[in-house]
């Protein structure tokens, strides 16, 4: 997801797509997944030299990704699309006091307590941690270098470090990872309710569209299996004194004023699948080493004095 918080941020997307050929590229991609420039030319009937220069907007403004060919075939490259979605916010909100911003970033094997089902697994981006589908391996020692999780239905917690200044409350606390669902084997249509709860309070639930496995992953390791969670979707999570939001979409009512969080609280997050949700498809977290970000779990503390 691309964010546009101010117009002005966003003159270089509005730029990128102020063109009916780029629409047209995006469009192509959408469809296709990925294509290489020989295909982009020649299904818009243009020549590579012309179609550079528009992809290289499109990449600049950071709506596509562009990489070297599978197998590499000569300077040949592949294009594909790297947003799911463009949120602008035209209203302007009242801004955070970036002087009182905390950042951090916990590592996706991190986690301080797990309840999990299978189908599951746990894995760096070197190999495998233990056996698949048996969740004992999620106590294992090695898991503090995991680059990826997944299971079926259960639960996954983090805290989250707190390490900020003496006498501040804290405002505002958005995370963003990559997500996807936990399908048998890979399936892009697996819809699965996936739960957040702070503290143990439920925040809201966002539905994963599917376990995707049709392309691999920008960052995913080569010896990774061809039939296995490939990338996620990149969700920011935004629990605020409006509410809860997820890519700036409102899930719930719940805000941070009700958990009167400061510089001396715990601060534990948890990824849940319910036994009893609609969809029961799963969770897959990918970190650093894998899917299309090469991220761990970013979080963003906004906060002010007491």
């Amino acid at each position: 997801m691309l964010q546009i918080k101010k117009l002005e941020d966003g003159l270089e997307i509005f730029k990128a797509l102020g063109s009916e050929l780029r629409i047209r590229i995006i469009k192509l991609l959408l469809e296709n997944k990925e294509m290489n420039m020989n295909e982009l030319a020649s299904s818009l009937g243009v020549t590579n030299g012309a179609l550079t220069s528009h992809i290289r907007k499109l990449e600049e403004s950071g709506i596509i990704n562009v990489l070297a060919e599978h197998g590499g075939h000569g300077n040949q490259k592949v294009c594909r699309v790297n947003v799911d979605k463009i949120l602008i916010n035209i209203e302007s909100e009242e801004q955070e006091d970036e002087t009182n911003i905390y950042n951090t970033e916990v590592p996706v094997g991190h986690f301080a307590d797990y309840n999990v089902y299978p189908t599951c697994g746990i894995s760096t981006d070197r190999a495998l941690i233990g056996e698949v589908d048996d969740p004992r391996y999620f106590a294992h020692p090695d898991r503090m270098n995991a680059k990826i999780l997944w299971f079926t239905k259960g639960y996954i917690e983090y805290i989250i470090p707190n390490l900020l200044p003496n006498s501040t409350k804290i405002d505002q606390i958005t995370l963003s990872l990559e997500l996807s669902s936990e399908a048998p084997g890979v399936n892009n249509d697996w819809p699965s309710d996936i739960t957040f709860l702070l503290n143990d309070v439920k925040i809201g639930t966002w539905t994963s569209p599917g376990d995707f496995g049709d392309v691999q992953g920008i960052f995913t390791p080569d010896w990774w299996f061809p039939n296995w969670n490939q990338y996620g979707l990149l969700k920011m999570i935004v629990i605020n004194k409006k509410g809860t939001f997820v890519d700036g979409l409102q899930i719930s009512d719940v805000n941070i004023k009700q958990f009167d969080l400061d510089y001396k609280s715990a601060i534990r997050f948890k990824f849940m699948v319910a036994d009893d949700a609609q969809n029961v498809g799963g969770l897959t977290i990918f970190g650093a080493g894998f899917g299309n970000y090469n991220q761990d779990i970013k979080v963003r503390i906004g906060y002010s004095p007491m």
